[in-house]
């Protein structure tokens, strides 16, 4: 089963699960789970081949659906889901085909559809794949080292906090040769197998400055999501829980509640 992060709540409803997008992790979304938790029991999820979940060669829609299922089912048989960007795709491939498990629905800026980031993605995988680890023994040192190839700071900094630099010999937290052979699939989308349009509460939140959720997108949402409601964030780009936590939160304790 997936390496799950659980934040208790003194409260009888459903626990969140929060499945990260590609590169995250269950500790990228502490601060927010933490907060979150105070109105109902919260689950942040290493997603497959991330974090201190299971490696697999099977990096699928359809597999990470299966993932979070399981959760679900050994914490009772119900849960609202939130997904952000690869966990928001794998969130509504549940909800799709197993929607008994979902009572309500959160995508943070995903829409149901493929997307060509391919070479930007997939040089982020080459990059920490050639880069050497083996000698490493601080951060500053990793950052200097990936900021040979990648010179965004913040991008640096996000994939760092899945470098280990301890318990046992320096490694990346991912599964850089199944993400590099899924990464086409992981952008991309098909509807599964066996869909049928779920009818519970879904929020669909996009960042203001982003292109992955767009108006245009409503339609296709709809279609599979019909009490979908559009929540735009301003000032927010990709990563908005990180670039408006305060705002992101509200919204969705909102929808929750």
């Amino acid at each position: 089963m997936l390496n799950t992060v659980p934040y208790p709540a003194d409260s009888s409803e459903v626990p969140l699960l929060i499945a990260p997008g590609l590169f995250g992790s269950a500790r990228n979304w502490n601060a927010i789970a933490k907060r979150l938790s105070a109105d109902r029991p919260v689950i942040a999820l290493d997603m497959r081949n991330h974090g201190d979940s299971f490696w697999d060669d099977d990096h699928s829609y359809a597999a990470m659906a299966r993932d979070i299922a399981e959760v679900i089912e050994a914490q009772g048989g119900q849960a609202d889901v939130m997904g952000h960007s690869m966990g928001g795709k794998a969130a509504m491939t549940l909800a799709l085909t197993r929607p008994e498990l979902v009572r309500k629905l959160v995508i943070a800026d995903m829409a149901p559809r493929g997307y060509a980031h391919g070479d930007s993605h997939g040089a982020l995988i080459e990059a920490m794949q050639e880069m050497k680890i083996d000698d490493l023994s601080s951060r500053s040192v990793a950052d200097e080292r990936l900021g040979e190839r990648i010179s965004d700071p913040g991008t640096r900094a996000f994939l760092l906090q899945s470098l280990s630099l301890r318990d046992g010999p320096v490694r990346w937290k991912f599964n850089l040769d199944a993400l590099k052979a899924n990464l086409d699939a992981i952008l991309d989308w098909s509807d599964p197998e066996g869909m049928q349009p779920f009818d519970g509460p879904a929020l669909f939140l996009s960042g203001a400055n982003s292109p992955y959720l767009r108006p245009e997108d409503h339609a296709d949402i709809l279609a599979r999501f019909p009490q979908a409601r559009f929540v735009v964030i301003d000032g927010a780009g990709h990563w908005l829980h990180a670039e408006k936590p305060r705002e992101f939160e509200a919204d969705v304790a909102r929808f929750l509640g």
